[in-house]
Order: C-alpha cells, then structure tokens, then sequence
C-alpha cells in the first residue's frame, strides 16, 4: 500500500456512507493522531486498539447526529506522498468559514488548522473534513 492515510480517509468515508456504528482498520501512530484530533473537533466519539491477530487495529466509533445525520459529509486527502502541501499558519484559511478543519503535522504533531494558527505553527496539510 502506497498511502495508508488516504486508506484510512476512504474507509472512514466508506463507513460513514453507509452508516456503520465504528470502523476499524491497521493501527499505526500516525493514524492514532488523526484519530485524536477527529475526537478533540467533534468529529467521532471516539477510539481504541484493539488486537487483532499479529498486528493492532485501530477502531474508530463514527458520530451522527440525532436524526441519523452524518458528522463527517467530506473528508479528502490534500498532500499525497507524491505531492506534498506546505502552509504557514498566516496563510491557513478557515475551512468552509470556519465549518471545517484542516489537519496538520506540525513540528509539534498532529493538529487542527486552529489549534496551528493559535500556536503559530505551520506544517504540511493532511487533510480536510467538513
């Protein structure tokens, strides 16, 4: 597998699609770090490792909204291996008016476009999710 992030962002839209309760896939740290800053925006419920034969799997429990409304409508990869996005955080725009992040890796790991802004970091551009 060539991009195991862009993996991870398809299953999550995929199980969102069709409304699955979690969705669990192969468990890495960088993963784990999306998977906290979806948590800390509100995005997802939450997540945990569990085993799953030789390695880990990551369990991810996806959030809707009381009438079965879906929390993630979009998330797409924007820096891919073969094409990496950088940005300041004086040139990080809100996403959809403030509706939506960006996710970053930062110097000081994996963050939200506000939460970078606020401590005045930039870094390479993940994702996005509205």
């Amino acid at each position: 597998m060539t991009d195991p992030i862009a993996d991870m962002l398809t299953r999550i839209r995929n199980a969102v699609r069709v409304e699955h309760p979690y969705v669990d896939l192969p468990s890495s740290k960088f993963k784990r770090g999306v998977a906290e800053v979806l948590k800390r925006e509100g995005y997802i419920w939450d997540f945990e490792e569990i085993d799953a034969g030789p390695g880990k799997n990551l369990r991810i429990y996806l959030k809707y909204g009381p009438n079965g409304e879906r929390v993630i409508r979009h998330i797409e990869r924007v820096s891919t291996p073969g094409r990496r996005i950088y940005c300041g955080y004086q040139k990080l725009k809100p996403v959809l008016n403030g509706l939506g992040i960006y996710i970053l890796s930062t110097s000081r790991g994996l963050m939200s476009d506000r939460e970078a802004r606020q401590r005045k970091l930039g870094g390479e551009i993940i994702c996005k999710v509205w």
